[in-house]
Formats: C-alpha cells, sequence, structure tokens
C-alpha cells in the first residue's frame, strides 16, 4: 500500500485544503503514516502568502528531498500555485507541483506523479474546494468550515486574489448539511473561515440561497450604512442557529469595510454563537488605511468596535496591523498605536509588512526600511501583550467551559484547553489541572470535550484553571467517530 505523508504549513483554508488532500489520498486506498522516513510521497501543502511564509515553506521541501531521498516530494498549497511556472526549473527538489485552484483533480494527478512523471499543474479557481474530510489537521472536537474561497477586497498589500482568485461562496446549504453531519459525528466547535467572511453570498456567480447574488453593505463617505436586505452572512448564521444541539461557532476573518452589523442581533439571540470577533484593521493612520485601498477611516473602525460592545458587552476581539506599510511615517504609525490603545483587542497579530510581487503596494515608493517595520511591529505587539495581561486578569474567578485539546502525561493531572474567546491556533490556552487519582475528575477530563473548569490565575497569553466539574455542554453529544491527525501521532 502507498504511504503518504503530509507537512502542512499555512492559515486554516489551507489546513481545510489539507484535510481534502488527505481524503483523496485515502479514496485512494493509500495509508497516511506520521513518520515521513516511512512515507513513499511527502506532500509539503505550502503558504505562499508573505515571505516569511514561503521561504519555510521552500525550506521544507529541500529538508524533506535532502532528508527522506527515497521519497517523491509533492508541492501543493498556495505557493505552488502562485509560482508554479517559477518553481518548474527552480526547485528541482519538488518532484511534482500541483496548485489548490481544483483539488478534485488531484486522483488523476497523483497516479501519474506515483508512476514516475513530474508533472506541474494548475487549475482555473472556480467555487469552493470542499467535500468529505475523514481526518481533520485540528485538535479534537474542533473543525474549520469554508464558506467563501477568494477575496474580491484587492488591499494594495495582499496577494491573495493572485493566489485564490476572486470570491466565491458556498451554497447555504451545503455549509449546513456539513456542520450537521460532523455534529453527528463528535465535533462540538465550529470556525467558520474564509478570506472575508462579510462579503459571503456577494461573489459575482454566488447564488448561495438560489435567490441571486446578495448585496454588500452601502458605503457613504467610509461609513457603512448597511444593506436593504438581510446579508447573507445573519442568513447564514440564522440557519446555523436552527440546528438543535451543544455545540459553539465562531466566524474569522470579517473585513471592517462592510461588516455585516446585523449579525449582532443573530448573535444576542443564540449563545452557541460566540461574540468572538476576527477583524483585520491593519492601520489606524486614515492616509494608510486608503493607501491600502480601503474605504474605511479610524473613527468608522473604532464607531464599529463600540457598537459590538453595546449589542454583546461580553465580545472578544482579534485584529491583525501591518507595520511599516510603503509611505508610512512616524506619526502614522503612531497613530496605529493610538488606534490600538482605544480599541483595546484583546487578541492581534503584528506583522512588519512584506513586499510582494505583483501586488499594487510592491511599486509604492517610500518603502520603510525593515529594521523599522520590525521595530514598529515590536512596539505594537508589546502595547497588545500590556491590553491582552489586563484582559485575561478579568478573567480570574470566574468559571468557563473549557474545551480539552490534550492531556499532558505524567503523575499530575493537566490538561491543555481553550475557552470560547480563544480561538485555535492562534491564541492563549487553559491549562486545566484536575485529581488524576479521583475517578469522576479523571472520567472528566476527555480531548474533544468540555469541561466546566474556574480560572486561577494568568499570564501573558495563558490561562490556570482548576477542574469544576462535567459541563453541559456535553450533554447530548454523540460519542466521536472523527479522526484527528493530532491523536494519532
Amino acid at each position: 500500500m502507498t504511504k503518504f505523508f503530509i507537512d502542512q504549513h499555512g492559515c486554516a483554508k489551507n489546513q481545510v485544503d489539507g484535510e481534502l488532500l488527505i481524503n483523496h489520498f485515502l479514496d485512494m486506498k493509500m495509508e497516511q503514516t506520521f513518520s515521513p522516513e516511512e512515507a513513499d510521497f511527502i506532500v509539503i501543502n505550502s503558504c505562499g502568502f508573505i515571505e516569511s511564509a514561503k521561504k519555510e515553506s521552500l525550506d521544507a521541501v529541500v529538508s524533506a528531498k535532502r532528508d527522506y531521498p527515497n521519497a517523491k516530494i509533492l508541492l501543493t498549497g498556495c505557493l505552488a500555485e502562485r509560482y508554479a511556472n517559477m518553481l518548474k526549473d527552480a526547485l528541482p527538489e519538488a518532484d511534482g507541483i500541483f496548485g489548490n485552484g481544483n483539488i478534485s483533480k488531484i486522483d488523476e494527478f497523483i497516479r501519474s506523479f506515483i508512476g514516475g512523471e513530474r508533472l506541474v499543474e494548475t487549475f482555473k479557481q472556480e467555487g469552493v474546494c470542499c467535500g468529505e474530510r475523514k481526518v481533520l489537521l485540528s485538535y479534537p472536537g474542533s473543525a474549520f468550515i469554508k464558506i467563501t474561497e477568494g477575496c474580491s477586497n484587492h488591499c494594495s498589500f495582499c496577494a491573495i486574489p493572485l493566489i485564490r482568485g476572486e470570491l466565491r461562496s458556498r451554497k447555504a446549504s451545503d455549509i449546513i448539511d456539513e456542520i450537521k453531519s460532523l455534529i453527528s459525528r463528535g465535533i462540538v466547535e465550529f470556525n467558520l473561515i474564509g478570506q472575508d467572511l462579510a462579503a459571503y453570498g456577494t461573489g459575482a456567480a454566488d447564488d448561495v440561497f438560489g435567490e441571486g447574488r446578495a448585496q454588500l453593505p452601502v458605503l457613504e463617505k467610509g461609513i457603512n450604512c448597511g444593506t436593504k436586505e438581510e446579508s447573507a452572512l445573519a442568513r447564514l448564521l440564522k440557519m446555523i442557529s436552527e440546528i438543535p444541539g451543544n455545540f459553539i461557532v465562531r466566524t474569522l476573518y470579517i473585513h471592517p469595510d462592510h461588516f455585516n452589523r446585523d449579525i449582532l442581533p443573530v448573535m444576542q439571540k443564540d449563545k452557541r454563537l460566540l461574540p468572538y470577533f476576527d477583524i483585520p484593521f491593519q492601520s489606524g493612520d486614515d492616509t494608510i488605511i486608503r493607501a491600502m485601498n480601503r474605504k474605511g477611516s479610524a473613527q468608522e473602525y473604532i464607531r464599529l468596535v463600540s457598537d459590538i460592545r453595546k449589542a454583546l458587552p461580553d465580545a472578544t476581539l482579534r485584529t491583525t496591523f501591518l507595520a511599516g506599510f510603503p509611505g508610512e511615517t512616524d506619526e502614522q504609525a503612531e497613530n496605529s498605536v493610538k488606534f490600538l490603545k482605544t480599541i483595546e483587542s484583546d487578541w492581534s497579530g503584528c506583522f512588519p509588512y512584506s513586499r510582494e510581487e505583483d501586488t499594487p503596494a510592491y511599486s509604492f515608493k517610500d518603502r520603510v526600511a525593515q529594521k523599522v517595520s520590525k521595530k514598529r511591529a515590536e512596539r505594537l505587539v508589546s502595547e497588545q501583550t500590556e491590553i491582552t495581561q489586563r484582559h485575561l486578569k478579568a478573567h480570574v474567578g470566574k468559571e468557563y467551559d473549557i474545551l480539552i485539546e490534550e492531556i499532558v502525561e505524567g503523575e499530575d493531572g493537566i490538561a491543555i484547553g481553550r475557552a470560547w474567546f480563544q480561538a485555535p491556533d492562534v491564541d492563549g490556552s487553559v491549562v486545566v489541572r484536575y485529581e488524576k487519582d479521583d475517578p469522576k475528575e479523571n472520567d472528566a477530563i476527555k480531548k474533544g470535550r468540555f469541561v466546566r473548569a474556574k480560572i486561577v490565575a494568568s499570564s501573558e497569553v495563558d490561562l490556570d484553571a482548576v477542574f469544576v466539574g462535567e459541563s453541559e455542554m456535553n450533554k447530548g453529544v454523540p460519542a466521536s467517530t472523527m479522526k484527528f491527525a493530532t491523536e494519532m501521532l
């Protein structure tokens, strides 16, 4: 039996693509191995978004070829899609290159690849890559649900439209069917992902409800005035809310220019729809915001955060900043710091600007020195760390349902999980301590299930908690039949 090993890189959207690739290989009667030395072929599912991620993926290909010379090396993912023609000759270590435009084409490709043919293929970006996933690369109990693909915002710094194409959305009924199927297999946490969930249903060829294309909110002088009709995202969340059972849903990546304010009352009515918002503001200076090809303003974004917190006082906010965008002055960089202090996001990613070829910003003048960009990013990180520590301290003394991800081996009873305000992979964790010799407590601590715990201390990004008891969230949840790569390692 042909064995394959997958080396996963990049974002949650690329993770879903990796899970789809695994499913195709399993359907072809291949065997997944978690030891690369056993593999007949190794898949490097790459990221091609920013320079550091591209280098990491290329290094992975070169290292795999060097360390496992008897295995074929297959480059997939965003790097493969974006640079296939260039890498065909420049990266001989890759025995095959397969873009992510149409993952359903992998079966025919892989047969020729295994047979010894060196292929380099990309495909026109159509639809949203989806399908059955027998194995998830996330921690037990959790799954990412891709609801859109590509992006039509065309921020001047971003290569996503070049890699994944213009916005396309999945039919709402397909999303609901997938969530129901995963619930029946024991999944309790769903993270809705896409490059911009606010734009769900608004792609040029989208028809997610069988009623034609949805509309984006109207913008007047940089102010979001909403839409005449209910947004497609709000309608989708209402459909999810109609699904019975104990589970939670988190919405990730919502562009601030057309944030769907009508999702707020939907979340108010169903506590399973978590008030967690990942809104990448990128800058707090109006001139830089416009240079990024965004329509809003710092004041409009501050008003958005205020509106969210008025509707949902417990809301958690994550954002992203790009430091050192071309033309950014010291004063403009300081405006981003002031903006961060004003919105007081719970979490944020702060990165030096990465100059990406074929994006409009690539040719912008007045480039900022890399060391200056790095310093500005570090300043933002420092400010966010202080805010995060303060916000985490506010959780001390409170009880939460914690989704257990890992059980630490050893004499002491220690498990690691997340509370609702912590998204997978990007935010902190909760360390839960329990009595390992107590049968009741030991039986309650299971990967992929919730446990009730009291927060007793906080650190820079994590929380410490003690076991309180069983969680009501586990009632009626079926035993898991899902396979998770993290459990099979």
